[in-house]
């Protein structure tokens, strides 16, 4: 099958999941009555909201800038923020792309090694991951008697269930064969192209070792602090916008916020039904019925969506021109 066949047969099945996923979510639910609470919104919150996000992207491409500079590439905080738009784009047609994209930006733009790009953003997804654990336990801890029935009744019951059924005999063997043709297909490529497996090694090394390398190493975990703040901040403001959700407090948008953190790791272009139930699921702990989180996590994942195309495409548009001249 030709790479070209191939992606857009993987796009085509991973957006067909999101529309599942959407489709279950909505399925049953009085999508009249939403689209009534949809269309009442004050959007002036809905604006706020994604303003939040938007200062997160600032941010976002301050801290990554921080990256490069630690290892001594002179990337512009235009260079990275345009990029970074490029790759939240990309990942709108298919996820993770858009972090290979964003580094291919900087490779033709600034001159940096696209392995060292990549080590980079490793490390600051890492931090993100470190972040969102940070807030989960959090949640744990201060409002266990709200999370900790959902955790039991709906999530805890659904995995041991599904362990049960697991035949670890085979799981065991496919690991082992995994492993086995892991080890020997490094062994052959090692074999053939061993010159440039050693520049790919030191490159990822170099960006792995840009925390390290840091001089500010306080501003950079401000950075990160601030970034998963907003995003906090931009589900609480996004409560007064329907009036089902406007009494919910910083409490409620931390969950709601954590949930929606781990509804984007599913492999579906931009969390598209994933996001919708998770954020739904969440408002129904602090005693929000589902039809009206499914009105709020539409208003707020669309909000989301369009700042995404608008801003990546300005970007993209950036980018090309800069690359003309």
């Amino acid at each position: 099958m030709i790479p070209n066949l191939k992606t857009a047969l993987k796009f085509l099945i991973l957006f067909l999941m999101g529309i599942g996923v959407l489709y279950l979510a909505f399925r049953g639910q009085d999508l009249t009555s939403i689209w009534l609470e949809i269309k009442k919104a004050n959007y002036f919150w809905v604006f706020t909201s994604a303003a939040s996000v938007l200062i997160a992207h600032v941010l976002r491409a301050l801290r990554w800038q921080m990256l490069y500079g630690s290892i001594k590439y002179n990337v512009s905080f235009w260079s990275s923020y345009h990029a970074l738009m490029v790759g939240y784009l990309a990942n709108l047609g298919l996820p993770r792309f858009g972090e290979i994209v964003r580094c291919s930006i900087i490779q033709k733009t600034e001159k940096v090694p696209m392995f060292a790009s990549i080590g980079t953003v490793i490390t600051e997804r890492l931090f993100d991951v470190l972040a969102l654990f940070v807030s989960s336990l959090s949640l744990l801890i201060f409002q266990y008697e709200i999370v900790g029935t959902f955790l039991q009744n709906v999530i805890y019951l659904n995995i041991s269930e599904k362990l049960r059924s697991i035949n670890y005999a085979w799981l065991m063997a496919l690991v082992a064969i995994g492993l086995l043709i892991l080890v020997v297909a490094i062994y052959l490529l090692r074999q053939k192209f061993s010159r440039k497996f050693l520049k790919i090694f030191v490159s990822l090394k170099q960006g792995f070792g840009s925390y390290k390398k840091l001089k500010r190493k306080g501003l950079f975990l401000l950075y990160t602090f601030g970034i998963w703040l907003l995003y906090v901040l931009s589900m609480y403001f996004c409560f007064s916008a329907i009036s089902a959700t406007s009494s919910l407090g910083i409490n409620a948008s931390l969950a709601a916020m954590v949930f929606s953190g781990f509804a984007m790791v599913a492999p579906v272009q931009g969390g598209i039904g994933v996001f919708h139930w998770m954020v739904a699921q969440s408002l129904v702990l602090y005693s929000i019925p589902f039809k009206d989180g499914l009105a709020y996590a539409t208003i707020i994942h669309s909000s989301q969506f369009l700042l995404t195309l608008l801003l990546g495409c300005i970007s993209l548009f950036k980018v090309l021109i800069n690359q003309r001249r």
